[in-house]
C-alpha cells in the first residue's frame, strides 16, 4: 500500500519531478536528495503524469472488531424500523458492546465499520420518467402575516412532473375542505384535470391501508375522484421520495415564494401573490432541459382530462341540530341561525372559508369561517325576531354587541323611548328588523328623513323607505299617528321675505 499522492502531493511537485528526472536528467538519487523524498516515491512518481489517488486492493481487516461485526449488523438491521430520532449513534453502539458483550476495543474502529455500514444500507434510487398528464399532490407549511397577524400558513402544491408546472395555494387549515378546494383551484389553473396524481398516505385521502397495502379511501376523497374522474396513487408509507417532484416543489415553494415572509391583507391577496409567482415561474428554463416550462406544458395539456361543467362542492357537511340560544356548532366554535330554527335538525356545510347552513333545503344562515377556538359568530339580525318580544334584553343581547349601526340609529332610538317608553324600544326593534328585507344603505336613509321630518315611529320609517325604493314621494297622514306631534304650517307673506332682504344689504 502506497501513500496517497493525491492527498500529499500537488500535480505541480509531480511536474517538477518528472521535468527534473526525464528532460534534465537529474539521477532518481539525486532528485530523492533535491526534493526531500525517498527513492522509492520518485520512482513512482515516474510512473504517473498526475497523481493516481488512494487505491485499496483489499478490505480492511478489522481482527478487534470481526467477532462482533454480527451484532454491530443486527442492531443497524433493528434500528431501521425505529424513529430516526431513537436509533443507535456509533457511541451507543460501542457503550452496549462494552457493557452487554465485554468487547475491549477501542470507539474509533466501532465508529468507521459503523459509518461505511450505514452508507451501505442507504437507499439507491432509479431515474424516472415521467409521461405528460400525469401530477403529485403534497401539502407544506410557512409562516405567513395575514392582516399584520403573524400565523401558520398551510399551503397545498401540485407538481406536472413532465413539464414541472406547478400550483400553489395557501390556507388557514389543512384539512378536507382546503384539500378540495386545493384541487378545484389546481385543476382551473392547468385548464384540465391529471389523468393520475400521486399522493402520500394523508388521513384526508386514504382511511385505511390493508395488510396487503390496498388504500381504503375517505368518503371525501371518492367523492373528488368521482367528481373529476382521475386516477390515484399512494407512495409507500414514511417514504417521501416516492413523489419527489412535489416534495421538491414545496421546498422550493416555501424558499422562493415566501422569503421574506409574505404579508397580504387577506388570504385571497396572498393567494393571488402565489398565483402571479406560478405563472412567472413558467418561464424559467429548467437545467437539462432547452425548453421552458410553458413549452413542456403544451404537451401535458394535450394529455389532460377536460374540466367538468362545474367544480366540486369543497366542504364538508354535518347533520346536526341548533341549540335553544339559535346556535350551531362545528369543530369548537358555534355560528347563529334564525331564532324560529332553534332545536331544529339542520345541515351545517364548512367551506374554506364560509359556513353555510341549510334547514329544509333553504339557506338559513352564512357565516364567515373562523379558524379560533370557542367562538361565537352571530348575525345581530337572526334574534331581532326574538327581541322584539323582549325588548328588556336589548342591551344585553350578545348577539348585538359589538353591532356598529350608523349614528341616526342611536338618536332614533333615543327620541323613541323619550317619547313612547317601553312602546318606543319595540318600534326601535322593528326599525332593525327592516334589514332582514332591506339594506343597511337603504334603511339609514329613511331613518334620517324620519328624524328631519320629525316623523318618529316604524311606521314612518318603513314608509319612507319603501317611498325612496318605489321612487315616488313620500306622503305622510299625521293624522294617522296620534302620538305624533303635529306639524305647523304658517301662511307665507310678502313681509317674510324682508328678512332675506336685510340680510343680503
Amino acid at each position: 500500500m502506497f501513500v496517497g499522492y493525491q492527498e500529499v502531493y500537488k500535480v505541480e511537485v509531480y511536474a517538477r519531478i518528472r521535468r527534473a528526472v526525464q528532460v534534465d536528467g537529474m539521477s532518481i538519487r539525486e532528485a530523492a536528495r533535491e526534493f526531500g523524498l525517498s527513492r522509492k516515491t520518485i520512482r513512482k512518481m515516474l510512473q504517473y503524469s498526475l497523481p493516481p489517488g488512494y487505491e485499496r486492493r483489499k478490505p480492511i481487516e478489522r481482527p478487534k472488531l470481526g467477532p462482533w461485526l454480527g451484532i454491530i449488523d443486527q442492531v443497524l438491521s433493528d434500528d431501521q424500523s425505529q424513529p430516526k430520532k431513537q436509533r443507535h449513534t456509533a457511541k451507543r453502539i460501542w457503550d452496549r458492546l462494552k457493557a452487554e458483550h465485554a468487547f475491549g476495543g477501542g470507539y474509533t474502529v466501532v465508529k468507521d465499520y459503523v459509518r461505511q455500514a450505514r452508507l451501505r444500507h442507504k437507499e439507491v434510487f432509479v431515474p424516472l420518467a415521467h409521461p405528460p398528464g400525469d401530477a403529485q399532490a403534497d401539502f407544506g407549511e410557512a409562516l405567513v402575516v395575514i392582516g399584520g397577524v403573524e400565523q401558520k400558513a398551510h399551503f397545498q402544491c401540485m407538481d406536472l412532473p413532465h413539464s414541472d408546472d406547478c400550483f400553489v395555494v395557501a390556507f388557514p387549515a389543512e384539512n378536507t375542505e382546503a384539500f378540495l378546494e386545493g384541487h378545484n383551484r389546481a385543476f382551473a389553473y392547468f385548464g384540465g384535470v391529471p389523468r393520475t396524481i400521486l399522493y402520500d398516505n394523508t388521513g384526508i385521502a386514504v382511511k385505511e391501508i390493508t395488510g396487503e397495502g390496498e388504500r381504503k379511501p375517505t368518503e371525501a376523497f371518492s367523492g373528488l375522484q368521482s367528481h373529476y374522474l382521475f386516477a390515484a396513487k399512494f407512495g409507500r408509507p414514511g417514504k417521501g421520495n416516492d413523489k419527489g417532484n412535489v416534495e421538491g416543489l414545496v421546498g422550493y415553494a416555501r424558499r422562493n415564494f415566501m422569503v421574506p415572509v409574505p404579508r397580504a391583507a387577506s388570504w385571497e391577496e396572498l393567494n393571488a401573490q402565489l398565483l402571479e409567482e406560478c405563472r412567472k415561474r413558467r418561464e424559467r428554463k429548467l437545467w437539462g432541459h432547452r425548453e421552458t416550462i410553458a413549452e413542456r406544458f403544451e404537451r401535458d395539456q394535450q394529455k389532460l382530462l377536460p374540466l367538468t361543467p362545474a367544480p366540486l362542492e369543497a366542504c364538508q357537511k354535518r347533520t346536526t341540530s341548533a341549540s335553544s340560544q339559535a346556535l350551531v356548532r362545528y369543530e369548537t366554535n358555534d355560528y347563529s341561525v334564525p331564532v324560529e330554527y332553534g332545536h331544529r335538525q339542520v345541515l351545517l356545510k364548512a367551506f374554506v372559508w364560509e359556513v353555510v347552513i341549510s334547514c329544509s333545503s333553504e339557506v338559513i344562515a352564512r357565516h364567515p369561517r373562523s379558524y379560533d377556538r370557542e367562538e361565537m359568530i352571530f348575525n345581530p339580525l337572526h334574534y331581532l325576531a326574538l327581541l322584539e318580544q323582549k325588548t328588556n334584553a336589548l342591551d344585553q343581547a350578545a348577539p348585538l354587541q359589538g353591532w356598529q349601526l350608523p349614528e341616526e340609529f342611536l338618536e332614533l332610538r333615543r327620541q323613541m323611548e323619550a317619547r313612547l317608553g317601553k312602546r318606543g324600544r319595540r318600534e326601535y326593534v322593528q326599525v332593525l328588523r327592516l334589514l332582514e328585507t332591506f339594506s343597511m344603505a337603504e334603511v339609514g336613509a329613511g331613518v334620517r328623513q324620519a328624524l328631519r321630518f320629525p316623523a318618529i315611529s316604524f311606521d314612518a320609517v318603513k314608509h319612507l323607505v319603501l317611498c325612496s325604493i318605489e321612487q315616488r314621494p313620500a306622503r305622510l297622514d299625521l293624522e294617522n299617528y296620534p302620538h305624533l306631534p303635529l306639524a305647523k304650517v304658517a301662511l307665507t307673506r310678502a313681509a317674510d321675505y324682508q328678512v332675506l332682504l336685510e340680510e343680503a344689504v
